[in-house]
């Protein structure tokens, strides 16, 4: 199984916003937004979730994931 890492953090950076904003716009629950900002690694995700991060963010699902380890 490979590792993951959703790179969060740097595109609400990029936008001016907070994680709890993120949350807001994507109609992801905050715990799970800043969960997945936090961590370094994970093994699994929530596709949905993901899915509405990219769609938040503008952006395609690849450009928000970044493959660690395959």
């Amino acid at each position: 199984m490979g590792l993951v890492r959703l790179k969060i953090r740097e595109m609400a950076a990029e936008k001016g916003w907070t994680l709890k904003e993120v949350a807001e716009r994507s109609g992801v629950i905050y715990s799970t937004v800043k969960s997945y900002a936090r961590r370094s690694e994970m093994s699994m995700v929530d596709f949905t979730a993901i899915y509405k991060l990219a769609r938040t963010f503008d952006v395609m699902i690849e450009d928000l994931v970044e493959i660690l380890e395959e």
